[in-house]
């Protein structure tokens, strides 16, 4: 994760007092007398200047820096992982969408940038993820419309999970196992879509690896 900070100083004036001393005139004809030494009751006691505070932080919303590849998406444990269960990363065959949720397409059609990574070959199983940079009205809307779609959502991984799933029983009398997750943190929104294949702790890794 990284994580911005930036540091504020305020600064302090130090307030000066000036003094001004009124002398005395003798009378005309009489002998002045010596002048009395100054007693502390006549000078002004200098106003030391206030100490300057210390810097203070200032924690800024962490920032997704979106990767290049897919595989710098996840940790070295998981790729290796997915690697051995589902292979080959981004099979040109894979075309299913990491969502079909209406809103999430909007803000993906309108070309954020983004990186899309697959699991499998074209079958019963494999799944799709993409990380993508969205701005604070994206992430409001996308949450709002997550819900209002039945999907459950709740505060965890630093920003909020949604997902939704279902089971069922394909033409052929195929048991099936489809769903969809999602992350919305800070200006990052990951958004997975699987179908029969879900590998534990797959968005979770895949939350750790970019903001750490």
């Amino acid at each position: 994760m990284m994580n911005i900070r930036r540091a504020v100083v305020i600064a302090a004036g130090a307030t000066i007092i000036l003094a001004v001393a009124t002398g005395c005139v003798p009378e005309p004809g009489s002998t002045p007398s010596p002048s009395a030494s100054p007693t502390p009751s006549d000078g002004v006691t200098p106003v030391s200047p206030a100490p300057t505070p210390s810097p203070i932080e200032t924690m800024l919303p962490d920032t997704l820096q979106l990767p290049e590849r897919c595989e710098d998406i996840y940790s070295a444990t998981m790729l290796d992982s997915l690697n051995q269960q589902n292979p080959p990363l981004n099979d040109p065959g894979v075309t299913m969408y990491s969502t079909e949720n209406a809103v999430g397409l909007e803000i993906l059609a309108a070309g954020p940038p983004s990186i899309r990574c697959s699991w499998g070959t074209p079958s019963e199983s494999g799944l799709a993820t993409t990380v993508t940079v969205i701005d604070a009205t994206q992430a409001a809307a996308l949450r709002t419309g997550l819900l209002e779609s039945g999907f459950g959502c709740e505060d965890a991984l630093g920003g909020t999970v949604c997902r939704i799933e279902q089971r069922g029983v394909s033409l052929d009398d195929v048991p099936y196992l489809r769903g969809e997750t999602h992350v919305v943190r800070d200006n990052g929104w990951v958004a997975t879509a699987y179908i029969n294949f879900t590998p534990e702790g797959y968005s979770e890794d895949i939350v750790q690896t970019l903001w750490g």
